[in-house]
């Protein structure tokens, strides 16, 4: 099986930056592909970004690009995500995800999920 754990949330004030980190242990998987979620209270889950095996492909919600960047290290079996420049609509609680089939712009496509990590940016 497979454990996810983020961290590095907090709060910032706007225009601050965060880089959080998703560890995983137990069994893993470098050739799959990595994302990262994110929900704010009263809402659903949205996609932010993923990152496929090699690194040679990112993909970001429109929301979060130029500001945001996912990397990875197969090596220490991390996924990061910097953000920077954050704004208060990026408040919510932040989910490292393992893509499992389907489009990997959609949170059901996705099979295990980390306990989150609270981001929080005050105006």
């Amino acid at each position: 099986q497979v454990q996810l754990v983020e961290s590095g949330g907090g709060l910032v004030q706007a225009g601050g930056s965060l880089r959080l980190s998703c560890a995983a242990s137990g069994r893993t998987f470098s050739s799959t592909v990595m994302g990262w979620f994110r929900q704010a209270p009263g809402k659903v889950r949205e996609f932010v970004a993923a990152i496929t095996w090699s690194g040679s492909s990112t993909y970001y919600a429109d929301s979060v690009k130029g500001r945001f960047t996912i990397s990875r290290d197969n090596a220490k079996n991390t996924v990061y995500l910097q953000m920077n420049n954050l704004k208060p609509e990026d408040t919510a609680v932040y989910y490292c995800g393992r893509h499992f089939s389907g489009s990997y712009y959609y949170s059901n496509s996705y099979r295990y999920w980390g306990q989150g990590t609270q981001v929080t940016v005050s105006s």
